[in-house]
């Protein structure tokens, strides 16, 4: 099997977070991944899982802004407080603010307004009748069992990247050859072609089809993410936990144009 490296030229694709989410959407999904109270965050675990996240970021050369370190810097900041003992209550009639409760009010408000956003995009969303995975034809042949499918965003994306990963680690590393470059971009051709082969492909397996070694891996996933922002395919999960499929779709007249297009 043959070892592929990837290039990393200038005119290379660089996929930027800004067009997906930044670093509150990051914490808020650490808290629901991991169930916790968000008036009463474990800011240690927490803070370990996304200095993972960003740890990935950064190998995967993404555009990680300055708001991300800054919400590293944050949390490194809180969990130092928070291993400082506490003073003595008795001695000290000022009540010390949890070091948590400003991030608290940040994740909060920045919540209600994704709601809000999200509730607006759901309204033009059964005005447009833009999608529903799968269809209604679909749901009605499957019965009570069919569970709907929703958009996954992209730190769910990046949680199921991360077991992608975690399972390649456990296998042999493939034969090392004499390399071939490929591109995100040749990469992106690839997984249309396969796309429009089938109605819709497992995420898993569409890591399956190269040396399986972690360049090969990370250059697919960024391939995902740049086909995602050019609005070429749609990332669908049945339900919180299931499995996500990937469905290659109509690019609407509005798509962004790829990062290197000439007429940018």
């Amino acid at each position: 099997m043959q070892h592929t490296d990837f290039e990393s030229s200038p005119d290379a694709y660089q996929v930027k977070l800004d067009s997906f989410e930044g670093p509150l959407d990051l914490l808020l999904h650490l808290i629901r991944k991991h169930e916790v109270d968000i008036y009463d965050i474990p800011i240690a675990l927490i803070t370990e899982q996304y200095l993972g996240y960003l740890g990935l970021m950064e190998e995967m050369d993404l555009d990680v802004a300055g708001e991300f370190l800054v919400m590293a810097a944050t949390l490194i900041h809180i969990k130092s407080r928070t291993l400082l003992p506490r003073p003595d209550p008795a001695q000290d009639d000022t009540e010390d603010e949890d070091p948590r409760e400003a991030l608290v009010r940040r994740l909060l408000e920045h919540q209600k307004y994704k709601a809000a956003a999200g509730l607006l995009h759901d309204r033009e969303t059964l005005r447009g009748a833009q999608f529903g995975r799968p269809d209604l034809s679909v749901a009605e042949a499957a019965g009570d069992a069919y569970e709907p499918e929703f958009e996954v965003d992209l730190f769910s994306l990046m949680a199921a990247f991360r077991g992608v990963l975690a399972r390649a680690s456990t296998r042999p590393p493939p034969m090392v050859l004499p390399p071939d470059e490929m591109s995100i971009d040749d990469r992106m051709h690839q997984l249309l072609a396969r796309l429009s082969e089938t109605e819709a492909c497992g995420f898993e397996d569409l890591f399956t089809d190269g040396d399986g070694s972690r360049p090969f891996l990370i250059v697919t996933f960024l391939a995902l993410l740049e086909m995602i922002r050019l609005k070429t395919i749609r990332v669908f999960q049945a339900g919180s936990f299931g499995a996500i499929r990937v469905y290659k779709r109509t690019r609407p007249a509005d798509a962004p144009r790829p990062l290197d297009d000439p007429e940018l």
